[in-house]
């Protein structure tokens, strides 16, 4: 009984030596699978300067996180002389934003002295603007056309106070306003304000002669009006590039109000034409009428002429004398027509 217990409990010893050996092993294995893959990683961070522990390394494997965009850039900013942490990097890279361009664009602004932290940075990166080029836009200014040949204008076309159209090209030189651009309105907004005060402007000119002289007074007018407010870019200059003579819309407008006035007149005296028409057929009706009247009347003289023969009213004698007037009057009717041919 003794050799039973006995061998019974060195199979138990065996088997927990057994599972030891296999945990150790597996805990081994994984290990070395970690060194494998993130080895040289963490090796390149430490040697930076940029530590980066093999528990953050793995746990932003788990989380699927790219590490190697994570060290690159840690070490990047390290190098650079900005402090920024692997859980920052690793936070905007989880929010779907670009870290690389992010860490680029800080060391550009702290190279050329601009302000910009890694908050303003990830905020402006978030909201979908293009942080190294707002920075590089900030070093370098950037010249915008106005208008936008892409959108199929070629010119801004204006009219003087003396009808005169003039045609402008200008070119507006930008910087972007770090400050301003989350949520400052983009290049759409600046070239229509533009465009509207160049209007304005050639508008308020009481000849384009005047304009042609002096183009720098579009400028300047513009410019003071402040058009770079609640936009993302500060307006350095506005260059007028080019600047056309076009119609003369005041002489067309006055050919077209001369054209629709003599349509109006036509119509009205066409009108007048009408109603006289009308009027004439009116009194030609009238006199028709009159005249059969006239005719009726005259049919009843005979009528009583008899009536007036029978009551003895009238004799004989003035019957033949009323003939005889009758007659007479004829008579000088039919001279009187001949003559007149």
């Amino acid at each position: 009984m003794f050799g039973m217990l006995a061998a019974g409990e060195a199979g138990t010893g065996d088997i927990v030596k057994t599972g030891f050996i296999v945990v150790v092993s597996l805990l081994f294995l994984f290990l070395l699978i970690v060194l494998m893959r993130f080895g040289v990683l963490y090796l390149r961070a430490m040697l930076s300067g940029a530590y980066v522990g093999l528990t953050d390394l793995v746990g932003m494997w788990l989380r699927k996180v790219d590490p190697n965009v994570i060290v690159q850039n840690r070490i990047r900013s390290k190098k650079a002389g900005i402090e920024i942490s692997s859980d920052m990097l690793e936070a905007h890279y989880l929010a779907g934003g670009n870290v690389n361009r992010v860490v680029l664009a800080l060391i550009s602004a702290s190279k050329a002295s601009i302000p910009l932290n890694f908050q303003r940075a990830t905020a402006i990166d978030l909201a979908g603007r293009d942080v190294l080029d707002a920075v590089h836009t900030s070093v370098l200014p950037k010249v915008i056309d106005c208008p936008d040949p892409r959108r199929g204008r070629d010119t801004i076309d204006g009219v003087a106070m003396d009808g005169i159209q003039l045609k402008v090209k200008a070119r507006v030189t930008v910087r972007t306003n770090l400050d301003r651009l989350v949520g400052g309105a983009g290049e759409e907004t600046v070239i229509a304000r533009v465009g509207e005060g160049i209007v304005n402007t050639i508008g308020s000119a009481p000849s384009h002669k005047r304009v042609l002289e002096n183009p720098d007074t579009i400028s300047k007018k513009v410019l003071e009006r402040g058009l770079d407010a609640g936009t993302a870019f500060e307006i350095l200059s506005i260059d007028i590039a080019d600047i056309d003579v076009g119609e003369n819309i005041g002489a067309k407008l006055q050919a077209d109000q001369a054209e629709a006035d003599k349509r109006v007149a036509q119509a009205k005296a066409e009108e007048r034409r009408a109603m006289a028409i009308a009027r004439e057929a009116e009194m030609q009706a009238a006199v028709s009428e009159n005249r059969a009247r006239v005719v009726l009347a005259e049919a009843e003289i005979p009528k009583a002429i008899a009536q007036a023969l029978r009551e003895g009213n009238i004799g004989m004698m003035d019957y033949m004398s009323l003939k005889n007037l009758q007659a007479d009057t004829d008579m000088r009717k039919s001279i009187a027509g001949k003559g007149g041919e």
